[in-house]
């Protein structure tokens, strides 16, 4: 009786989904930048399962996978891949008790976020008031050519 080997399967890992098309942007450290972290935010909550979970996750922190499947329609191995996201982008931390793998909000992570639209948008409204400064010293709304 000839045998054959038996094939040994290996699972397949699933990956978060990341931008290969722009290089990440560093501070002069050579940290990700403000703008990058943002990018990672922003593309995280894009997802509106994501900002459920953030809300779950809210509501009842140290919550497992499985416990946040059992109170959304989809199944626990979507509900790790959107927490994978999530932790990647620091919205979410995850801490090991016995076997289970619990997840908790990370405030800090929107506060980045925060802080750096917060500062846009001072810069923005500078620049405005700037223009309309400009604007009201100019006769008859006519700028000179050479400033």
């Amino acid at each position: 009786m000839i045998t054959t080997p038996q094939r040994t399967r290996t699972p397949r890992r699933i990956h978060a989904p990341q931008r290969a098309s722009s290089p990440q942007r560093t501070d002069a450290g050579g940290a990700p930048s403000a703008t990058a972290d943002a990018d990672r935010v922003f593309a995280a909550l894009a997802d509106p399962r994501r900002r459920e979970l953030l809300e779950l996750l809210g509501q009842m922190p140290g919550c497992s996978a499985s416990s946040l499947a059992a109170r959304l329609p989809v199944s626990r191995q979507a509900v790790a891949q959107h927490l994978a996201v999530l932790e990647g982008s620091s919205l979410v931390s995850r801490r090991r008790a016995g076997r289970e793998v619990l997840f908790s909000v990370r405030p800090e992570g929107l506060t980045t976020t925060a802080d750096w639209l917060t500062g846009r948008a001072a810069a923005w409204l500078e620049r405005m008031e700037r223009l309309e400064r400009q604007e009201q010293e100019t006769p008859n709304g006519v700028r000179p050519l050479i400033a």
